[in-house]
């Protein structure tokens, strides 16, 4: 299969290196990362996407991975302990069994976005693949990939059907990608897409604008937090506080709320709340609903409608990540704090407030007690209803893959 981009192709060359004792003992825990201060000894420096053997102090073989000089996460992990060849065999195991993972999803008729392949914890560090309906979207996180692109996708091809197959880089990988030719949102296989591809999500139709939009066009890893707003919706008045695109506000609508008030502070996202609402008229639910959308900063927006007396039976908060360092999450915190505060102000007492963070610098732990404490000191201490993460198809394989964190809870 010969694909229509030029792909680099992989250096035969390996880079050997041992590890500290503490390293080894995470390697062998299962840890994906290994870190610079980590590395005790190195054979030469390697480029970005050759494959770095790991030594203990005895000498003997502990993983391969990849490596990757420019990054803090110098070697992403992909197989420990016996040695093993990375070759095409190799690629299509980790495909297949991450497809294998995903098989309920993949009958789904009401479903046919989700994630394939999410990286690190389906053993492919820095490597996600996501399903929309036959287009399918890589993201990658590390250019370490580049050279593996040419024996990867056309596996991808075989096994999903796929009738296309883009690239998306984050921002990071943008200056390597284009010393190669390789830009973000290229197709990499079969003709470019439609400006914007529909998709099914829990039997509700929606876009994705797979080549410019955010992450790969959906934040899928929330599909079973909006089914769950669903069930919650019939006869509520709504609040959807950085809506996005509006798939909580299309699954509230669908469940049979009397209104949703989206609040977004982009207009080209709230077009496409609109254009996700529009999609699903043709539903009672839906056309019954009241809609209103608000384009401004989240903060703003809510003190203006606390101070306008409005109040509603389901708010809920879907924030952006706030902290994307260490020094970052203190003030993420305090962003959490205020937007509890605001959200149970406008929440009608026995009304429900939905709040999420996406940071994963912010432990579930300090996040729950964030918004706890701020609602207590509100006045409006919370009684949850539950605690919630990822969709399935983005399951946790080590402590930093669980970022998703989302609360439930009744305002008295």
């Amino acid at each position: 299969m010969s694909l229509p981009v030029s792909l680099p192709s992989p250096n035969e060359r390996r880079v050997a290196l041992r590890v500290t004792k503490d390293a080894q003992r995470q390697v062998r825990g299962g840890h994906p990362w290994v870190f610079p201060a980590s590395i005790t000894s190195l054979s030469h420096e390697g480029a970005a996407g050759d494959l770095a053997v790991l030594f203990d102090e005895d000498r003997k073989f502990l993983a391969i991975g990849l490596y990757d000089p420019s990054s803090p996460l110098r070697v992403r992990v992909l197989h420990h302990g016996r040695p093993i060849a990375i070759d095409d065999a190799f690629w299509a195991t980790r495909i297949d069994g991450a497809l294998t993972r995903r098989v309920a999803l993949a009958s789904s008729v009401e479903t046919d976005a989700y994630r394939c392949i999410h990286g690190e914890n389906d053993a492919l560090p820095g490597f996600v693949l996501d399903r929309y309906d036959s287009t399918y979207v890589i993201k990658l996180d590390t250019h370490a990939w580049f050279p593996h692109l040419a024996a990867i996708v056309p596996l991808i091809v075989e096994r999903t059907g796929a009738e296309r197959v883009v690239l998306r880089l984050s921002r990071a990988q943008h200056d390597a990608g284009e010393a190669i030719g390789l830009y973000d949102g290229d197709v990499l296989w079969g003709e470019a897409p439609p400006p914007l591809v529909l998709f099914r999500e829990n039997g509700l139709t929606f876009d994705a604008d797979v080549i410019r939009g955010q992450k790969t066009g959906h934040f899928l890893d929330q599909r079973d937090n909006r089914s769950r707003v669903r069930d919650l919706a019939s006869g509520a008045t709504v609040l959807d506080v950085f809506s996005c695109t509006g798939g909580f506000t299309v699954h509230a609508a669908a469940g049979g709320a009397r209104s949703v008030h989206s609040v977004d502070l982009s207009p080209h996202a709230l077009d496409g709340v609109k254009r996700n609402l529009a999609y699903n008229r043709d539903l009672p639910a839906v056309a019954k609903c009241a809609t209103r959308i608000s384009a401004g900063d989240a903060f703003s927006v809510m003190r203006g409608i606390a101070a306008s007396g409005e109040r509603f039976g389901l708010v809920v908060i879907d924030p952006p990540s706030f902290a994307s360092k260490q020094a970052d999450i203190a003030g993420a915190i305090a962003a959490y704090r205020k937007l509890t505060a605001l959200g149970v102000r406008l929440t009608e007492p026995g009304g429900v407030l939905v709040q999420s963070s996406c940071s994963s610098r912010v432990t579930s732990d300090a996040f729950y007690a964030a918004v706890h404490e701020a609602a207590l000191d509100a006045g409006r201490p919370l009684d949850e209803i539950e605690r919630t993460g990822h969709a399935i198809d983005h399951p946790v394989g080590f402590a930093q893959g669980a970022y998703l964190k989302t609360l439930f809870a009744l305002v008295p």
